[in-house]
């Protein structure tokens, strides 16, 4: 690492080695070189004069990139792409002149974007597949612990721990159906030429369009990919640019909100993110335990949700069959917004791997707020003794504000059961009172909700992606 210049957080801090791979140079330019000999090939195929000899010279040259050469040729011709022809041409001496034979820079290019992101998506399904496993471990093993459910972050009727992680459950699960939608349109540009023409290859072919026909799936299929876009300009449609960013920003906005929960719950010591044994919170105060994994989680996901503009903006701003706007754009927001998503899917996956409930706390507040949520059931048995119910909702609305100006006021602790027990209009003894305050009474059909959506949603997606299962997350600081 040198410590003179700028680095990327994202690579220093953040981002996997797996996934830093995929957008260094080495994988760009091996890609390149890959994408000729698919091209050379190709061309031999469909009978160009191209030897095996030559190919096999290509073959022999992949991975061993002659940086130094391309950098110098760059500098003087200004291009990159026809530095590293140059640079593989040096190395390869008798397969030199066909190299990039009727192609545009965007052939290598272009395709390598296209082969980087899909590459990139599959890992990011991975761990994304991974935190859903790890949810729904954590929801099946909560699903009957009661909790105090919010609505507006103030008290409401009570659900379990279990239920609550469902809700972050869905919004991942979610995000999973959009990115396999997307991974399952992927398609490469192929070799179309300057203005998608492929005009070049008119010539080279001398007219032979059943011929020129073939080009495209062949590249591909030599690429892993089963096809093509059908028509093009120079470039393959910036629209893919936009539909992958969208989908990582999906995938932010999940994460954003479970961690956004994780930090509220940890404020309220319900359930704390993992803190090691050495971990300092705060440099100022030795006893904080600051959720700083959720807080990391929601910043790198303000980044990547904002981050999703940029392609939608150059998307929209290219001119006929090419132009160059899009090009130093790319170059940051697409693999910025991948190393983002990946950092942001390990902290994920490792705050729910090892998040701690702190069952009696959540019982203690759900407990001082449940009289309150148990008065209608209250109400109705005291109308089984005789009350009339109207008068018993007046009574029952002043004896709550009154324990409410209690807690608030005074800092006591909700009376309200002894208030209603000492009112003779409700004809309840506080022993009968206390034995409706089973948290489990008022949580609905949480857990059984829960257990339906594990086995019926859930577990038939993890069924589909197990041979992903199984990994965990190291983060750096």
């Amino acid at each position: 690492m040198s410590t003179d210049r700028y680095s990327s957080p994202l690579s220093e801090r953040y981002a996997s080695k797996e996934m830093q791979y995929i957008f260094s140079q080495d994988k760009k330019f091996i890609t390149w070189r890959k994408l000729w000999i698919a091209l050379a090939e190709t061309e031999k195929e469909l009978g160009l004069d191209i030897t095996d000899e030559q190919i096999a010279e290509l073959k022999a040259h992949v991975e061993d990139i002659n940086y130094d050469v391309a950098r110098a040729k760059e500098k003087e011709v200004r291009h990159d792409v026809m530095a590293h022809v140059h640079a593989y041409g040096a190395q390869c001496p008798k397969a030199k002149g066909i190299i990039h034979l009727g192609a545009t820079s965007c052939y290598v290019g272009d395709n390598t974007d296209i082969i980087l992101m899909t590459e990139a998506l599959r890992l990011v399904k991975k761990k994304l597949v991974n935190v859903i496993y790890e949810l729904s471990k954590f929801a099946d093993q909560y699903k009957d612990l009661p909790t105090l459910g919010f609505t507006h972050f103030q008290p409401a009727q009570p659900t379990t721990v279990g239920k609550r992680a469902t809700l972050w459950l869905q919004e991942f699960l979610v995000d999973l159906e959009d990115l396999e939608y997307v991974l399952s349109g992927m398609k490469m540009l192929g070799s179309k030429g300057t203005t998608g023409t492929q005009a070049s290859f008119l010539e080279l072919f001398e007219g032979d369009n059943e011929k020129i026909d073939k080009i495209d799936t062949m590249i591909a299929n030599k690429m892993g990919f089963e096809a093509c876009f059908p028509v093009s300009g120079q470039t393959y449609t910036r629209k893919t640019d936009t539909r992958v960013a969208n989908v990582l920003a999906g995938i932010a906005a999940s994460a954003h909100k479970f961690s956004n929960d994780i930090r509220l719950l940890q404020h309220l010591k319900e359930i704390e993110e993992p803190f090691e044994k050495s971990q300092i919170g705060s440099s100022a105060m030795a006893y904080k335990r600051n959720p700083m994994r959720s807080e990391r989680i929601a910043s790198l996901s303000r980044y990547v949700m904002i981050d999703a503009l940029n392609p939608a903006i150059t998307s929209a701003t290219q001119w006929f069959e090419r132009t160059l706007d899009d090009s130093a754009n790319k170059r940051l927001s697409i693999p910025e917004g991948f190393l983002a998503i990946d950092g942001i899917l390990d902290l994920c996956l490792n705050v729910v791997d090892g998040l701690v409930v702190y069952d009696k706390v959540i019982t203690k507040r759900l407990m001082s707020e449940l009289p309150f949520m148990a008065t209608e059931n209250i109400m109705m048995d005291a109308v089984k003794k005789g009350g009339d119910r109207q008068e018993l909702h007046e009574r029952i609305r002043q004896l709550s504000m009154e324990a409410g100006r209690n807690v608030k006021e005074k800092g006591l602790d909700n009376n309200l059961l002894e208030l209603i027990a000492a009112d003779p209009s409700f004809n309840l003894t506080l022993e009968e009172l206390q034995a409706t305050m089973d948290p489990k009474n008022y949580v609905g059909r949480a857990p059984y909700q829960t257990t339906v959506f594990l086995r019926d949603v859930v577990q038939p997606v993890l069924d589909k992606n197990k041979d992903l299962l199984g990994m965990t997350a190291e983060i750096n600081v």
